[in-house]
């Protein structure tokens, strides 16, 4: 449906006209076409222009005559047609104008040239019969009330689109899912390079990353490597980590020296018997000795003298071979304390000095370093503790177990540690391409985790499930649309069959004959010798030349409503635009185009839209009478106006619109008069042209009720019978408040406004008294119900 002509610019009159700056109502809402639009405007007022903007929506081309023509025309539902899209909306349009007349019946302006064939649908009633059965199946197209193949497919369709929004909406979340994970720039992986690797992260990357994690060989980060390779991106180029001196421990040495210190025999001959039985003893006397010798002569224990006898037994006892072996005892207890705390200090690991990633092997080293230490510790200790045990019994041997060395594991421990070391060192020249590995090592396991808590693999299933089902649907659609599409073709190849030009004609002479009587003036359908039909207007059985401009004017537009039922139209519900049908016509001819357009378009309802201009108000006062023309909901009425060189569209004033005849709009005028608040100076309109209107409806009034009355104070005494008072006072309106020649001293004066309330009153109750049913009839002409106002 055609709602405005939006804009209108350099075509013919009309010049920078705005729709929606000129016509609005008095709440200041914009005014739109309805299904029926009445437009009355003057001869070259600007009706013809606006139909051939319409008519170029149909034909697809406008005059070239125009120079640069600019307008929009504004569909309901489309969107607005231009000169760049004229028949982009679809639309099925049917325009009767001038241009119609001379591109169709070319016979008018050129009595050598014939009338534009068309076909309509007749003539088998078989086939007939089979188009029916096939229409009945395909069903009606009507939205909200689809049948047949129609409402199957309606009801595909809103299986198929339901279906694909799900299908969308799951595919969408997911899509901006994996977008915000790719590219958000608070926790996108393309804008974590530093952690991630790849400043030109993309979606497409992040499916392909999520097809590798989704592999079952993939195995993810462990939280203890996420770590690790996290450490590592904060690495830095460090120096080279020196070497650490090998460890050196003679075991074996210190092995047998113990082993023959804590093992050698000691002669017993000269030996003091109690002495060998009693390590304790023994040392306490031998302190003794080296206290007494040659100091003193008697023991400071006992105070008793001690003899030289005394002193050779001693001296025998603790001989020079236990003194040495006590000395050599000695010194190899120095030497393993030494050596003991020498094992503290040998292989320091300092893991600080080295890259994060040989944190973890240096830790298990220092760890079985410790180890080794202790139990080299622990031997030599043992060995510490049965040398000073010999040394405390120095007369008598004791057992040695041999030293379990476990030294070797330290010079592993230290071969370890070099290895590391020298790997160290190498990795410095390797530490970016490592940083690489860690940075996609750790974006896989963001992938992974990601994956894992979109549920991706799930909802990918439920997708694809989603997709093959719309699909589905889609095929099923268009399945059901290919159906239509047969069945239309089907009932397209049967009507072809029914084509009948000569029916096109036949139609043209049925709306002459039945509508307007003309039975001898014909339109016929004639073959020529190349097969084709061309029409000619006949009359008496011959080719009609020298038509009058009212004969041409039927013919055209008998033409143009029989063409409404061709094989194009029919079924179809055109917009329809006719324009000024009624040139050069009489009033009975005036009527017989209403009751046309009243019976073959308006009352079958074969229609989208009607526009019908005129420049007749007769025609115009026919036109309200169209069925549903006084709704409002459904119908609207414009008024075309020239001012000097430029058009506007505006809606009809009242006074054409709403009044069937200039004798109810006086009527009206009187009512209100007769009703009007006296005090209201919005009401002074009604009574300054009381006089006027009153003495207009007057004269047509009581010349059709009195046309045997001579003058108008017969008529008015006829009218008003013995109430002499009202005649003359309406008399004196009639000629004192009509007329101010002779009378121009009135024109001083104000206006009697009480008398003038009075003489309506009167007039209106003769009225109602002389013949209430006219009345009647004339109140509800007006729009008001209640005849006891």
């Amino acid at each position: 449906m055609i709602t405005k002509f939006r804009t209108i610019n350099n075509l013919a009159v009309f010049q920078n006209f705005n729709w929606d700056a000129a016509l609005r109502d008095e709440g200041n809402n914009v005014i739109l076409f309805k299904a029926i639009n009445i437009i009355y405007g003057r001869n070259y007022s600007g009706k013809t222009t606006l139909s051939r903007i319409v008519r170029a929506l149909e034909t697809g081309n406008i005059s070239d005559k125009y120079e640069n023509p600019q307008f929009e025309v504004s569909i309901q539902g489309i969107g607005d047609s231009t000169p760049n899209n004229l028949t982009a909306h679809g639309k099925k349009i049917r325009v009767f104008n001038e241009d119609f007349v001379k591109d169709n019946l070319r016979f008018i302006a050129n009595s050598d040239e014939s009338i534009t064939p068309f076909a309509i649908i007749g003539g088998n009633v078989g086939i007939e019969g089979e188009i029916q059965i096939l229409k009945n199946e395909l069903g009606i197209n009507d939205e909200g009330s689809e049948i047949g193949f129609y409402l199957e497919f309606k009801n595909a369709t809103a299986i198929a689109k339901t279906v694909f929004q799900t299908y969308q909406a799951e595919n969408n979340q997911l899509d901006q899912q994996l977008t915000a994970k790719a590219l958000d720039r608070t926790s996108g992986i393309k804008y974590k390079p530093d952690r991630f690797g790849d400043q030109n992260y993309t979606k497409t990357k992040l499916l392909a990353d999520i097809e590798h994690v989704s592999d079952l060989s993939f195995q993810p980060l462990s939280d203890d490597e996420v770590t690790r390779k996290v450490s590592l991106l904060n690495e830095k180029p460090i120096a080279d980590i020196p070497g650490i001196t090998r460890p050196v421990l003679d075991i074996h040495s210190l092995n047998l020296k113990a082993k023959n210190l804590i093992t050698k025999s000691i002669s017993n001959s000269n030996k003091i018997e109690q002495l060998l039985k009693d390590a304790i003893l023994n040392r306490w006397v031998k302190e003794g000795r080296q206290i007494h010798k040659d100091q003193l002569q008697e023991c400071s224990f006992c105070g008793n003298g001690i003899s030289q006898a005394r002193w050779s037994e001693l001296d025998s006892h603790f001989d020079g071979e236990s003194d040495k072996l006590e000395k050599e005892m000695g010194n190899l207890i120095g030497e393993i304390e030494i050596i003991i705390q020498t094992v503290e200090s040998l292989l320091h690991i300092n893991k600080n000095i080295f890259y994060s990633k040989f944190h973890r092997d240096l830790e298990r080293l220092e760890a079985l370093k410790q180890k080794v230490t202790i139990q080299i510790k622990a031997e030599l200790v043992r060995v510490k503790e049965g040398l000073q045990e010999r040394k405390d019994d120095l007369l008598n041997s004791k057992t040695f177990i041999d030293i379990v060395n476990t030294s070797k594991r330290l010079q592993w421990c230290w071969g370890i540690f070099e290895r590391l070391r020298i790997e160290a060192n190498n990795y410095t020249k390797s530490l970016g391409s490592e940083q690489a590995e860690a940075r996609r090592l750790l974006r896989l396991r963001e992938v992974s985790d990601f994956a894992s808590t979109v549920q991706f693999a799930s909802v990918m299933a439920r997708i694809k499930t989603l997709k093959d089902k719309s699909e589905t649907e889609d095929q099923n659609k268009k399945a059901i649309e290919d159906k239509i599409n047969l069945q239309i073709s089907k009932i397209t190849d049967k009507e072809r069959l029914m084509k009948d030009e000569e029916k096109g004609a036949l139609k043209v002479n049925e709306y002459l004959n039945n509508f307007f009587g003309h039975d001898f003036l014909t339109l016929q359908a004639l073959e020529e010798t190349d097969k084709k039909i061309k029409f000619e207007i006949v009359r008496n059985r011959k080719k009609a030349h020298h038509l009058s401009e009212g004969e041409c004017s039927l013919i055209a537009f008998c033409y143009f409503m029989a063409k409404l039922d061709d094989v194009e139209t029919k079924g179809s519900k055109p917009i329809i635009w006719i324009d000024d049908p009624i040139s050069s016509l009489d009033s009975n001819h005036i009527f017989f185009v209403y009751s046309l357009i009243n019976a073959e378009i308006l009352a079958k309802e074969e229609f989208e839209q009607i526009f019908i201009s005129t420049h007749n108000l007769d025609f115009l006062k026919y036109l309200k009478r169209l069925p549903s023309a006084l709704n409002k909901n459904q119908s609207n009425y414009f008024l075309i106006s020239r001012e000097k060189e430029q058009s506007r569209i505006r809606i009809m004033p009242r006074y054409l619109k709403d009044y069937v005849t200039e004798f109810n709009f006086l009527f009206h005028q009187i009512y209100m008069c007769s009703t009007a608040d006296a005090d209201d100076e919005g009401q002074h309109s009604l009574f300054y042209n009381f006089g006027n209107n009153t003495r207009k409806f007057l004269e047509a009034f009581l010349y059709y009720k009195y046309p045997n009355a001579n003058d108008q104070i017969e008529k008015l005494t006829k009218f008003f019978g013995d109430n002499r008072q009202a005649s003359t006072m309406t008399d004196r309106i009639n000629n004192e408040l009509s007329h101010l020649e002779g009378l121009f001293e009135r024109s001083m004066t104000p206006i009697d406004i009480p008398e003038m309330k009075k003489a309506s009153a009167f007039i209106l109750d003769k009225i109602r008294e002389k013949d209430s049913d006219q009345y009647e009839a004339l109140l509800l002409s007006i729009g008001v119900e209640n005849s006891g106002a």
